[in-house]
C-alpha cells in the first residue's frame, strides 16, 4: 500500500470507459463505505448517505435512466437509448452519494453540501489505496427528479456524485494541474 502522502499526489481519476473488472470485493465495499462516513461532518448530521449499484442493480438502474430518456426523446435511435441504459453498468461498482442537506438551527446548507463532497472524495481515495481506481460523474440523470424519485431519493436529496469504481484498464495518464502560483495567494505580510 502506497505511503499517504504518496497515495495523495497519485490519485487521479480515471475514464469510466477505462475501469472493468474486478471491483471491490464485499469486504473492500464495506471498508470504502466506512472510509466516506469518516468526513467532517459539523453537527453530527451525517448530511450524506449512499446507494450501492452493483450487479444487475446496475441495469435495473439503468432501465430507469433509459426510460426517462426515451419519454424525453422519442425519436431518438434504440442504440441511443442503449447508451442510456448503461450509464451504472460501465463500472464493476458504481456508489451514489447522496446529499441530504437541509436548513438546520446551527449548520448551514452549504457546510451539509460540502460534507457530502468529502464523502465523494474520501471514496475516490480509499478505492485508489485499495487499488483501485475511480471516477466521479454527474451525468444529466443525476439532476433529473424523475430519475431521483426512482432510485428512492426523497424529494429534498440530490445526487453530489456517481462515483464509479473498478480496476484500470490501463495506467492513468498524468494531467496538467495548475500552477500554484496562480491558485494561490497569502493574506497579509
Amino acid at each position: 500500500m502506497p505511503d499517504a502522502l504518496e497515495l495523495l499526489k497519485t490519485r487521479r481519476s480515471v475514464k469510466v470507459a477505462d475501469l472493468i473488472a474486478p471491483g471491490p470485493s464485499p469486504a473492500e465495499l464495506d471498508t470504502l463505505l466506512r472510509i466516506a462516513s469518516r468526513v467532517p461532518d459539523h453537527g453530527k448530521l451525517a448530511p450524506w448517505r449512499f446507494i450501492v449499484f452493483e450487479g444487475t442493480a446496475r441495469l435495473e438502474a439503468g432501465d430507469i435512466i433509459a426510460s426517462v430518456y426515451r419519454s424525453d426523446h422519442p425519436a431518438d435511435d434504440p442504440a441511443r437509448v442503449e447508451i442510456e441504459r448503461h450509464r451504472l453498468a460501465r463500472a464493476p461498482l458504481v456508489i451514489a452519494v447522496v446529499s441530504r442537506a437541509g436548513p438546520h438551527v446551527k449548520i448551514p446548507e452549504w457546510e451539509q453540501t460540502l460534507s457530502a463532497g468529502a464523502a465523494a472524495m474520501c471514496l475516490e481515495l480509499a478505492a485508489h489505496a485499495l487499488g483501485y481506481a475511480a471516477n466521479w460523474t454527474t451525468e444529466w440523470y443525476a439532476y433529473d427528479r424523475r430519475v431521483l424519485d426512482r432510485l428512492g431519493l426523497a424529494p429534498h436529496e440530490r445526487i453530489a456524485g456517481f462515483i464509479h469504481i473498478g480496476t484500470p484498464a490501463k495506467p492513468p495518464e498524468e494531467r496538467p494541474r495548475p500552477p500554484l502560483e496562480t491558485i494561490v495567494t497569502r493574506f497579509g505580510g
